[in-house]
């Protein structure tokens, strides 16, 4: 096989009046505007509107690239096109080649008869998305959300360009992955797939092949597996016939575990198709050995549903993944990388990748190989109605073959979800329901993509939907089966506390939104716009009334902020607290309740929204909180009243044994009572470990000003702490802490020491006027703590001397939040 690429310099036209722009490709239409000065940013102030009417027309990628005499005589020769966004018509030489529809595919086409030696050229036209969806939609109308583009069903492309509740419409266009030639003679492997087979002390890889054979010579077929130590197995076989499988043995497997359970050992293989010692091609995987199943049995409260690794059932713990910008080439596998690393450092097992973006590039998958993420794989269908004409199936059906076909090798890859929330909608949205589309959707999701799945990746659990009691529209959001989306907290504005109602087998989705940063916000407004509800910052606010339902959760907890920059601070406090309640909960209940991934990870814009981390990567008080509520063993307070139970949470593979150790302080009297029990807690479980009631002693006034400290301690560490309040921040009587603040210097990170000498509920740590990443925020400091905290050098947005440092640090708590 021989490839030559055809990334790089290209021409974009958008017009004949228009001289052509040069561009580089992978890249898109929005970007290459951009970069050529001929469209303003689209994310500042109100521009999305100006910059998704340039989509209103054609654009068309040229270039010219060599073909030598020696790749001209190979046998065939394809166009591989890895990402073509979306309507396109394809011309090699000035002849039209192909046209596709679909952003999910992998297209290729034989191009032999199109070539010729020395100089060709390849133009592509990209066709206007937006008057083909609306005509589409004029004729058979598709119901969707309304935030959307209408129409968008209508078109295999990425959902949320044109518009969901938390990204503008921006319906991109253009090359936006790998296109190349590629060249075989006499024959090539068409398809791999591997299992693996688990015993005690041994793992048998079957590894399954396919091949297209055309030549005369003998052929030979040869599997190396290269151990994570280097150590290499070998097999072979000579082959004349189109399917063929090689075994391997593997003694002493190294296996890989999700984050938090074990390590992410991982094993190269190659698969070589050869004749005669001359290579024609090969295939390379990196795998790690291990089981994982979603474990569904019936229970005392239904039926489980649980990830199950290497037999281990596990508590997933993560949060949904959408796409990372809505200009694609501004996205790059370092910024990938680092959000990765970002949920690991948030002690994350398992991600979702949500229907309606995009499915991420190999980077993604190998990423969360190599760190221990479990991916909750969608197909890319949510929240709409999809006819299903044989064209369209015929299409989907590709596109799931196309991308089963790359990823399902990849250990992280834990289970195949036909659909986002449309199992649901047909049973409780309000939209208008048509019997033939109703039946088009169980075609669609519980008979067509189940047999592909089936067929291409049976390894691989398939689920029909998300959420889904099973299939069939048979209760699709039950609490006791399959997994849920609960979004009474948030959408039904019910309090924080509605979450203990249930104990959800896996809850796959739960939210509460929060405005990102002052220093974001200063990004796409100008001073005039500060307002959270002025014109622009509305923009920047795709949830129709999201601003006054965090306004409505701030009078239930907050006393009203003094300025813009106190409100963002506390609606991330709120954001914060709302996911704390429902993941401790959980995860006091497990066993019954096996998953939490909550909504969002990430944002693809700067924008108010449900994310953790915003669209530049500062984390908000959420992602801080998720640090500690997911950590492997977390201590919990349960409280009613003046009723607290805390519990120990243990989600490693050991018991933990340690002392949980209370205190009781009034923040008029000081400290009232204290205790310590000792406490073992068994491997993967939760147990309450001490009762307290202090209603005899606090009265309602003394509630306002009653808070308990409470921390777990193993071998002179503290694994787990927190403060609870008997009272809503609103009301509870806040001492203003007086803040004792050292920093230090060291070769590669800064040290921040502080103090303080009464409660300080909810510490931030700000750096005016730089980014830097600090190891914990937003904490709690009770009266004669001291919290270090480790600042990295790598992570400063600019160097700093360390006088400078301590100039850029500010402290606040939530007393600040007021001047009241």
């Amino acid at each position: 096989m021989q490839t030559i690429s055809l990334g790089g310099g290209w021409t974009l036209t958008i017009s004949p009046e228009q001289s052509p722009i040069d561009v580089l490709v992978p890249g898109s239409v929005y970007h290459d505007l951009l970069q050529a000065g001929q469209i303003e940013d689209p994310f500042y102030r109100d521009r999305e509107e100006h910059a998704k009417e340039v989509m209103r027309q054609d654009y068309i990628y040229s270039r010219t690239f060599d073909i030598s005499h020696e790749l001209y005589q190979l046998d065939r020769l394809e166009l591989v096109c890895e990402g073509l966004d979306t309507l396109s018509s394809i011309y090699v030489n000035g002849q039209a080649i192909a046209e596709t529809n679909n952003m999910h595919r992998t297209y290729i086409f034989d191009v032999k008869g199109y070539l010729q030696p020395g100089t060709n050229e390849i133009s592509i036209k990209f066709k206007n998305t937006l008057d083909y969806i609306e005509d589409k939609q004029s004729k058979t109308f598709l119901w969707a959300p309304e935030i959307s583009v209408s129409g968008f069903p209508h078109i295999r492309k990425a959902h949320y360009s044109y518009g969901w509740d938390w990204g503008p419409q921006l319906p991109d266009a253009g090359i936006w992955r790998d296109i190349y030639i590629r060249g075989y003679e006499q024959a090539r492997l068409t398809d791999v797939y591997m299992t693996q087979h688990h015993q005690k002390g041994l793992v048998t890889l079957d590894i399954k092949t396919e091949s297209e054979l055309w030549g005369e010579a003998p052929f030979e077929l040869k599997a190396l597996l290269t151990s994570p130590d280097g150590q290499v197995l070998t097999a072979k076989a000579s082959i004349i016939q189109n399917s063929n499988t090689l075994q391997l043995q593997i003694e002493n497997p190294e296996l890989w575990w999700p984050n938090g359970y074990g390590d992410q050992p991982l094993y190269q293989l190659q698969v070589l198709l050869q004749a005669e010692g001359k290579l024609l091609d090969e295939r390379n995987y990196t795998i790690g050995l291990r089981t994982l199943r979603v474990k569904q049995e019936p229970d005392e409260w239904g039926t489980s549903f649980a990830f199950e690794v290497n037999g281990v059932a596990i508590f997933a713990m993560g949060a949904n993944y959408i796409p990372e910008d809505n200009l694609l080439p501004r996205t790059s596998a370092a910024k990938t990388e680092q959000l990765i690393k970002d949920c690991i450092e948030a002690n994350f097992n398992c991600i979702r990748v949500w229907g309606g973006g995009f499915y991420p590039g190999n980077d993604f998958y190998d990423l969360c190989d190599r760190y221990g993420l479990i991916v909750w794989q969608d197909f890319m269908f949510a929240c709409a109605v999809y006819e299903l004409t044989d064209e369209f199936a015929e299409n989907i059906r590709q596109e799931a073959i196309d991308n089963m076909l790359r990823l399902r090798h990849h250990a992280s890859l834990g289970l195949w979800c036909g659909n986002n929330e449309m199992e649901m909608a047909w049973e409780t949205w309000d939209f208008p329901k048509d019997e033939k589309l109703r039946q088009d959707y169980l075609q669609q999701f519980e008979v067509l993509l189940a047999k592909t799945a089936a067929e291409y990746d049976p390894n691989t659990f398939y689920w029909a939907s998300s959420p889904s009691s099973g299939g069939g529209f048979d209760d699709p959001n039950d609490q006791n089966r399959g997994d849920v989306h609960y979004w009474d907290v948030w959408h039904g504005l019910k309090p924080f506390t509605d979450y203990r109602h249930f104990h959800f087998r896996f809850c796959s989705e739960f939210g509460f939104q929060s405005f990102p940063s002052m220093k974001t916000i200063e990004t796409y407004t100008l001073p005039e716009d500060r307002n959270i509800f002025s014109y622009v910052m509305e923009r920047h606010q795709k949830n129709d009334g999201a601003n006054g339902k965090i306004l409505y959760y701030l009078a239930q907890n907050f006393k009203y902020p003094k300025d813009l920059a106190s409100l963002v601070y506390a609606s991330q406090l709120l954001q914060a607290e709302a996911m704390k309640y429902g993941v401790e909960h959980w995860r006091r209940h497990r066993g019954r309740c096996m998953g939490s991934i909550y909504w969002q990870l990430n944002d693809c814009w700067p924008v108010a929204s449900w994310s953790s981390i915003d669209y530049y990567g500062r984390w908000k008080a959420l992602h801080y909180f998720a640090k500690r509520f997911y950590a492997p063993v977390l201590l919990s307070a349960c409280d009613e009243g003046a009723k607290v139970e805390l519990h120990v949470s243990n989600e490693t593979l050991h018991s933990v044994s340690g002392t949980v150790s209370w205190k009781l302080w009034s923040t008029k009297d000081g400290l009232l009572r204290e205790g310590s029990s000792a406490a073992e807690i068994a491997e993967l479980s939760s147990a309450a470990v001490v009762a307290l009631d202090f209603s005899e002693l606090l009265t309602a006034e003394q509630l306002r000003c009653a808070f308990l400290e409470y921390r777990f301690e193993s071998d002179g560490q503290t694994i787990s702490d927190g403060v609870l309040l008997f009272a809503p921040p609103k009301h509870f009587t806040f001492p203003v802490p007086q803040f004792v603040t050292e920093v230090q210097e060291e070769a590669d990170h800064f040290t921040i020491k502080l103090g303080t000498d009464s409660l300080a509920k909810y510490v931030e740590v700000e750096l005016n006027g730089l980014d830097g990443h600090l190891d914990d925020n937003y904490f709690d400091l009770a009266p004669g703590r001291t919290k270090i905290l480790i600042l990295a050098k790598s992570s400063l947005s600019e160097q700093l001397t360390l006088e400078q440092l301590k100039k850029a640090i500010t402290v606040r708590s939530a007393v600040d939040i007021t001047d009241v």
